[in-house]
């Protein structure tokens, strides 16, 4: 199987998790193997350098894996080319043997409530990508004046939307914040947050060591009323029987903070169970959000669905976040599945509208499975996508095309598609990092893409 798999040419698309594990998981197939690694931005990493939260580094050394793959023979990143505009999937699909597509969930999922369009209110991939220097956000604003702030969800990234608002900027200051962002917290006068869920605290979908952080915020309250902890008799099973003790968890520490109360602490966080955003007041701008208390019913599917009752409560909040999921877009000449966000597929193999697999098309990462799971599930899901090319090689249905991936990149090269390598990201990375040694930071972050390309134009 090796010596006919290590003559292919595979293009993946999306220099996130996804794509690094799934070139990973072909290198291991096949020792040498020829991969290209394509990104829309500079630099790579995807959501782990402009999602993971900067206070989160541990996370972020998954990186060193990744450095490991790039170095490996047969394997090139290809940086600022985006599918769909620089080079179409119909490109790809003729240059290359197989193409994987890992390019993720880029936005958000919106709220669909009245008022959502007001300034003010905002989703949390915006806010995220803003704190973490990503070239789409870097420019975005955000009312810090407001004393209350909503945050809607109770994922991971809810919690570090909430946290990053809350913390210390001086503590932000130890981190690879962007610059921008730590003079902006610096002046921030938002002393609540709100935290919305429109289920329990069991259907809560963040891990406990998220959660537990919050609480250890110096100078922050965590409030918790201690009737959202009293379990309706589904989610008291659902606790009982499940094998994952995250929810355990999680209530326990809800349960810590609910018998501690307010300390009288400068900041505070205040979590609201089963409520869900109905609309969002103001004229030119939020001035509050009005909710609706649920109670939770059987769904009939071994789960709760939120069912609002006549209970409506207005928070008084100059600031909403969405968190309430991230979702993929499509890409011109692929399957897309409009309501779900994903590319349609079959472990991995993407299907036509009659859904029969497209020879030599692929997919993984959360483009293929929606925003679920950590860092490492992707690993799993990307070495399944492999799986699949790997057996469609053995019947035949994948071989030595004759394209040419060299043609591809002369002619992007002749069209002025100013396009980065290993070496680019790596001069881009150490000045990045000689730039926050000089202000006593782990990493001052480049984040205009321009900015990126006249560097490395002088470098050359």
């Amino acid at each position: 199987m090796s010596e006919p798999l290590s003559t292919l040419r595979v293009a993946i698309v999306g220099a996130g998790p996804s794509g690094f594990f799934a070139a990973e998981a072909l290198q291991k197939a096949a020792p040498g193997i020829r991969i290209d690694l394509l990104d829309r931005l500079p630099t790579p990493f995807g959501l782990v350098r402009g999602g993971v939260a900067p206070d989160h580094p541990k996370i972020k050394s998954v990186t060193r894996v990744y450095d490991r793959i790039a170095t490996q023979p047969g394997f090139r990143f290809l940086g600022h080319v985006e599918v769909g505009s620089d080079v179409t999937i119909e490109a790809l699909r003729a240059a290359y043997d197989a193409v994987i597509l890992a390019n993720g969930a880029r936005t958000d999922r919106p709220l669909g409530i009245p008022g959502e369009q007001l300034a003010g209110s905002h989703a949390a991939t915006e806010f995220v990508g803003w704190y973490n220097g990503h070239p789409d956000y870097a420019e975005a604003t955000f009312d810090l004046g407001q004393r209350a702030v909503a945050v809607v969800g109770l994922g991971n990234v809810a919690m570090d939307v909430t946290r990053v608002l809350a913390k210390s900027p001086d503590v932000l200051a130890t981190t690879d914040l962007a610059a921008h962002a730590l003079a902006a917290l610096r002046d921030s006068q938002v002393r609540t947050v709100h935290v919305i869920g429109r289920r329990g605290p069991v259907q809560a979908a963040c891990t406990t060591p998220e959660l537990r952080e919050l609480g250890e915020l110096e100078g922050v309250d965590v409030l918790v009323d201690p009737r959202d902890l009293d379990l309706d008799p589904i989610s008291a099973a659902h606790l009982a029987s499940s094998e994952d003790r995250t929810a355990e968890k999680n209530l326990q520490v809800l349960r810590e903070w609910a018998e501690r109360g307010s300390t009288g602490a400068t900041r505070r966080i205040v979590f609201h169970f089963n409520a869900s955003p109905v609309e969002l007041l103001g004229d030119d701008r939020v001035t509050g959000l009005r909710v609706v208390r649920n109670r939770l019913e059987d769904d009939g599917q071994g789960g709760v669905r939120a069912v609002p009752t006549d209970v409506v409560e207005t928070l008084e909040v100059g600031l909403v976040f969405r968190s309430v999921g991230y979702r993929g877009v499509p890409i011109d000449g692929v399957p897309f599945d409009a309501r779900r966000g994903t590319i349609p597929n079959a472990a991995g193999r993407v299907l036509d509208a009659d859904g029969e697999p497209i020879a030599g098309l692929y997919t993984a990462g959360w483009i293929k499975r929606g925003p679920s799971g950590v860092i490492g599930t992707n690993k799993s899901c990307a070495a399944e996508t492999v799986a699949s090319l790997i057996a469609d090689v053995a019947a035949g249905q994948v071989g030595r095309g004759a394209g040419d991936p060299d043609a591809l990149l002369a002619e992007l090269d002749a069209r002025g598609v100013r396009r980065t390598d290993w070496a680019d990201w790596q001069r881009l990375d150490a000045e990045e990092q000689a730039r926050g040694a000089a202000a006593g930071r782990p990493r001052e972050k480049i984040t205009e893409i321009s900015a990126m390309l006249r560097f490395l134009q002088k470098e050359i």
